[in-house]
C-alpha cells in the first residue's frame, strides 16, 4: 500500500513539476493574462490539496477499528486505535496529516450539538476543540490517548434532547433511559487525529464511523464525510452475516457504486479445527455468496477477511497466518479501485484546464504573428518610396490609433454596465439571501409541533435555492451577451483575434443542491416521519443542510468573483498588445521618415522577431505536451524514469 501511494505521489509530483515549468515559461514569454494566471494557480492548488479519503462504515462490533489497525498501523507493533468487544468508536473519527499542526488528537465536545452549527462550522474554530498532544515515540501513551474516542457520559433526558440524541416522542428512545432516567451519550462529537503516518502524509484520509444510530443522528457523516469519500468500506461480521440494521445502513447511507467495497470480517470465527481447509473455504464462500445476494452485488465484490488475525500476523511477521487472513486481496482491491479513480478525476480536470490554456495562448501568439506580418508588409511597401508616401502612411497609422482610442472610451462605458450587472449578480448570490431563507425555515419548524409539518418548509428552502441560482444564471447570460458583443466589435473593427469568453455555469452548484436534497429525502422520507416523532432530529439535520448550502454558496460566490475578474482579461490583454503595436508602428515609420533608422535594418529586425515567435510557439507546444505526458504517465513509467 505504501508503494502504491508513493507511486501515486510521484505521479502527482510529476504533474506539478511539468505544470510549474509551463507556468514559468509562459510568464517569461509574456503569454499570460488574468484568466491564464488564475487557471494555472487553481490547478496547482488542487494538486497541492489533493486528498484520498476512505470511510469505514458498519454497525458496532463488526471490527472496523481493528480493520483500520490491520490495514494501516500494524507497523507500530501494537493496536493503536481502541478495539474490543462492544462499541469502541463512539464519535466520528478522522485520521489525517496536516504538517502545519503538531501530532495531536483534536476533540469537539458533545455540548456543541446544542447549537445550530454543524461540525464543519467548527473546523476552523480552534478554541472550540480540546487538543491532546501525541507522543510518537511512546506507543502505549498514544493508545491511551486514542481511547478518548470510546468515552461516554450519562446526561439527563432533557440534556440529551437538547443535543438531538433523545426524543421522548420516539418509542425506540425509551430503551436508551437507564433506571435513573439518564441517557448514555458520547463524550465527544467529533475527533480528528493528526498523525504523521507515511500514507497519511501522501494525502490519505481515514474516516472511522460509529454505528447506525450515531450515523443517523450526526448529519455531518450523512451529508459530507460518507458521500464525499473516494472509497467506502462496509464491514459485516462473518458469524452474523447481514442483519436488519446492516441492510438499513447499506440502503440508507451507502449503496452500490464505484468505490463501494463490502468486507466480510471475522472469518476466523468460521475456522474449525474439526474441518478441512476445503470445507472451511466452502463455508466462507457460501456466506460470501449469501451476503452478495442480500446486498444485490456479485460475490467478487465481497471480501472475506480476518482483521484481528491479519494484525497479529503483521506484528509477528507470520506470513502463513497473514495469507490465511485474506487481507492482501482486500488491500489490492482497495487501492486498485481508489487510486485509478482519483487519477481519472485529476486527469480530466487538468486536461480541460490545459485545453483552455492552449486556446488562450495560441490566440495571443496568433495576434502577435498577424501584427508582425502587417508591420512587415507595411515596411516592405515603403521600399523605393519618397518622403511624401512615408508621411502619408504616418498619418494613416495616426488615424487608426485615434479610432482605436475612441473604441477604448466606449469600452469604459461598457465597464460601467458590467459593474452594475456584477452587483446584481452578487445580490442574487448574496449570503444574506440564503440566511434569510434559513431563518424562515427555522421559524416554520418551531411553529410546527410535528415532524411531518416540517417537510414543506424544507422543500421550499431547496426550491428557493434553485430559484436563486436560476436568477444568477440569467445575470451571467446578460454579462456574457454584453461581453460577446464587445469582443465581436473589437474583432471586426480592429482585427483582433478574440476567442469568445466562456460563460459561467451554475450546473455544478445546482447538482450539489440536488444531492443535498436527495440525502434529506432518503433520511426523512414520508414513511419515516409518519412512523416516528423525529422533529428534533429533522431540525438538527436541517442545521447541517443549512451549513452545507452556505458552503456551496460561498464556493459559488468565490468562483463567480474569479470569473468576473478574468472574463475581460483576454480582451484587455489583446487591447494592450494592439495599442503597443500601433505605437511601435508609428514610431518605426517616424524614425524612417526622419532618416534616423534604415528601412532595411527595421525589416531585418522584424523578420528576426517573426522567427523567434515561431520558436516560442514550438516551445509552447513542447511544454504542453510535457504536461500531457505527465498526466498520462503510469506507475511503471515513473519507476523507470526514477
Amino acid at each position: 500500500m505504501v508503494q502504491d501511494f508513493q507511486q501515486y505521489g510521484a505521479w502527482r509530483q510529476g504533474v506539478v513539476t511539468a505544470l510549474e515549468s509551463y507556468q514559468m515559461w509562459v510568464n517569461a514569454a509574456e503569454l499570460t493574462d488574468g484568466a491564464t494566471e488564475q487557471r494555472i494557480a487553481r490547478a496547482l492548488l488542487r494538486l497541492a490539496d489533493d486528498k484520498l479519503s476512505v470511510a469505514f462504515v458498519a454497525e458496532f462490533s463488526r471490527g472496523k477499528s481493528e480493520l483500520i489497525n490491520a490495514l494501516f498501523f500494524a507497523d507500530y507493533g501494537q493496536r493503536l486505535l481502541p478495539s474490543a468487544a462492544g462499541r469502541t468508536t463512539m464519535c466520528p473519527t478522522e485520521l489525517l496529516y496536516d504538517p502545519a499542526c503538531p501530532p495531536s488528537l483534536r476533540l469537539l465536545p458533545i455540548e456543541t450539538r446544542a447549537s445550530t452549527r454543524s461540525t464543519s462550522d467548527y473546523r476552523d474554530e480552534a478554541s472550540a476543540w480540546t487538543v491532546l498532544p501525541l507522543s510518537l515515540d511512546a506507543g502505549d501513551q498514544m493508545t491511551e490517548t486514542f481511547k478518548q474516542v470510546s468515552l461516554t457520559k450519562r446526561v439527563s433526558a432533557a440534556e440529551a434532547q437538547r443535543y438531538g440524541l433523545y426524543d421522548a416522542a420516539d418509542p425506540d428512545s425509551a430503551s436508551a433511559l437507564d433506571a435513573h432516567g439518564m441517557v448514555e451519550v458520547s463524550l465527544w462529537r467529533h475527533a480528528i487525529i493528526n498523525f504523521p503516518h507515511p500514507l497519511l502524509k501522501q494525502g490519505l484520509v481515514i474516516i472511522d464511523t460509529p454505528g447506525l444510530n450515531a450515523i443517523g443522528t450526526e448529519p455531518e457523516l450523512t451529508l459530507n464525510l460518507i458521500p464525499n469519500a473516494h472509497a467506502v468500506l462496509f464491514i459485516l461480521a462473518a458469524e452474523t452475516g447481514v442483519t436488519k440494521s446492516d441492510i438499513e445502513l447499506w440502503r440508507s447511507h451507502i449503496g452500490a457504486g464505484r468505490g463501494r467495497i463490502v468486507v466480510l470480517n471475522k472469518i476466523d470465527a468460521m475456522w474449525d479445527e474439526l474441518k478441512t481447509d476445503a470445507a472451511i473455504d466452502a463455508d466462507i464462500a457460501r456466506q460470501q455468496a449469501s451476503v452478495a445476494q442480500l446486498l444485490a452485488l456479485s460475490a467478487r465484490q465481497v471480501y472475506p477477511v480476518s482483521a484481528q488475525k491479519a494484525l497479529v500476523a503483521k506484528i509477528n511477521q507470520d506470513l502463513p497466518l497473514l495469507e490465511k487472513s485474506r487481507l492482501g486481496a482486500l488491500e489490492a482491491a482497495l487501492f486498485n479501485e481508489l487510486i485509478p479513480a482519483k487519477k481519472d478525476i485529476i486527469r480530466a480536470q487538468l486536461q480541460d484546464d490545459m485545453a483552455q490554456l492552449a486556446r488562450a495562448q495560441h490566440a495571443m501568439l496568433g495576434a502577435r504573428g498577424r501584427d508582425l506580418v502587417e508591420q512587415l508588409q507595411e515596411l516592405r511597401s515603403l521600399r523605393g518610396k519618397n518622403q511624401g508616401v512615408i508621411a502619408h502612411m504616418m498619418r494613416r497609422v495616426e488615424i487608426e490609433k485615434k479610432e482605436f482610442d475612441a473604441s477604448l472610451v466606449k469600452l469604459a462605458g461598457t465597464r460601467a454596465v458590467f459593474a452594475h450587472l456584477s452587483t446584481e449578480l452578487f445580490t442574487a448570490m448574496g449570503m444574506a439571501t440564503v440566511q434569510e431563507d434559513v431563518d424562515a425555515v427555522r421559524a416554520a419548524m418551531q411553529a410546527s409541533r410535528f415532524a411531518t409539518g416540517m417537510r414543506a418548509p424544507v422543500k421550499v428552502f431547496f426550491e428557493q435555492a434553485r430559484a436563486h441560482l436560476d436568477t444568477a444564471g440569467l445575470k451571467v447570460q446578460e454579462i456574457g451577451a454584453m461581453m460577446e458583443s464587445m469582443y465581436k466589435k473589437f474583432s471586426a473593427e480592429h482585427g483582433l483575434a478574440l476567442t469568445l469568453p466562456m460563460l459561467f455555469s451554475f450546473d455544478k452548484y445546482r447538482a450539489e443542491i440536488d444531492a443535498i436534497e436527495a440525502v434529506y429525502q432518503k433520511q426523512f422520507g414520508t414513511a419515516t416521519l409518519l412512523l416516528t416523532g423525529r422533529a428534533a432530529l429533522v431540525e438538527r439535520f436541517f442545521d447541517a443542510i443549512a451549513s452545507r448550502v452556505r458552503r456551496t454558496w460561498n464556493a459559488a460566490n468565490a468562483d463567480v468573483e474569479a470569473w468576473l475578474k478574468v472574463i475581460m482579461a483576454p480582451l484587455e490583454a489583446q487591447i494592450r498588445q494592439h495599442k503597443d503595436q500601433l505605437k511601435h508602428r508609428l514610431s518605426s515609420i517616424s524614425r524612417i521618415h526622419d532618416a534616423t533608422d534604415s528601412l532595411e535594418q527595421k525589416i531585418t529586425a522584424f523578420e528576426t522577431t517573426q522567427g523567434n515567435l515561431l520558436r516560442v510557439e514550438g516551445q509552447l507546444r513542447q511544454l504542453a505536451a510535457g504536461v500531457a505526458a505527465a498526466l498520462a504517465a503510469t506507475p511503471a513509467v515513473l519507476e523507470v524514469a526514477a
